[in-house]
């Protein structure tokens, strides 16, 4: 998986996000809708052929700046580039809060940042709109994900972390802990907070409240949701992990973007010289490894 060369963002205006939104175009009433936060510039010709690749039938591209395309994309109708400010903390939140409010209720819609990649149960063959339609029949209108950092083996040859070809994960390190309710003693049903990968192994160097490795990746916009700063949603069930009667459907989002910012941080970057351990592994850009290690569960899907 290589990355493509890209051009200098053509002349026209880019529109805000927030004006794209208020204009309610015609493209936003179908899903399913993809949101990805570009951060910085790394891997946006993947990211972008990636979502295309899962069968988004849009893709919303916000950014700071206009954002230089690939030539082969500079006429993609199903990518919109639109300005926002991707580098505030928590820059998510307004973004997707404002998507979930523009679009009919009902639709399906997913976000992510540059250099993460959506991987779901026999992706290679099927299509999201596929996976969301036995999803919704099964009466789940969200699915939970789990982040699953990507690193470059080399890190001299790639200071960024971002090596698309030679791309190294953990394959054991994970597990799960009850999420207690945020009054009393108990413990939220069907929830639970999920750690592993860099996250774990250096954690000294991420804050407490962003160690977990659980995202609600894909879900159903609905009057009155919200997301959160910690990748939670205002309605609880949505942060189930399965339903009450079977295992249910997840998926994987496999991203660079807790090594990017373990390398860029003051902190962190003078101590780290590689991220690869006893335990890495090569990622082979499949969701069938995915699911031979345990880290996508296909439920009642086959």
């Amino acid at each position: 998986m290589t990355a493509s060369p890209v051009q200098t963002a053509p002349g026209k205006p880019v529109p805000a996000l927030a004006d794209y939104l208020a204009a309610r175009p015609a493209v936003l009433k179908r899903g399913p809708v993809a949101m990805i936060l570009f951060e910085d510039l790394a891997a946006v010709g993947p990211t972008l052929d990636h979502a295309l690749a899962r069968g988004f039938r849009l893709i919303l591209a916000l950014s700071p700046e206009p954002l230089a395309l690939p030539p082969h994309l500079a006429g993609e109708t199903r990518v919109v580039n639109l300005i926002h400010d991707t580098r505030r903390p928590d820059a998510h939140v307004p973004a997707v809060n404002a998507l979930i409010e523009a679009v009919p209720a009902g639709t399906w819609l997913h976000y992510g940042f540059n250099a993460e990649f959506l991987f779901y149960p026999f992706c290679e063959t099927r299509s999201v709109g596929e996976l969301l339609a036995f999803h919704a029949e099964e009466r789940r209108d969200a699915m939970l994900g789990y982040v699953l950092d990507l690193y470059a083996p080399d890190l001299a040859s790639h200071p960024d972390a971002v090596d698309l070809d030679g791309a190294m994960f953990d394959r054991s390190g994970y597990f799960a802990l009850g999420r207690k309710k945020p009054v009393g003693d108990g413990y939220e049903e069907r929830q639970l907070n999920f750690h592993g990968g860099l996250r774990w192994r250096f954690e000294e160097h991420i804050p407490a409240d962003r160690r977990r490795i659980d995202r609600i990746a894909l879900f159903k916009a609905a009057p009155g949701l919200r997301v959160t700063g910690d990748h939670r949603f205002s309605v609880e069930e949505y942060n189930t992990h399965s339903c009450p009667w079977h295992h249910s459907l997840t998926c994987a989002v496999a991203s660079f973007r807790v090594a990017k910012a373990l390398l860029r941080n003051p902190m962190s970057r003078d101590r780290i010289d590689s991220f690869q351990w006893r335990n890495s592994t090569r990622f082979d850009w499949q969701g069938q490894q995915l699911m031979d290690l345990g880290l996508m569960e296909p439920g009642q899907w086959f």
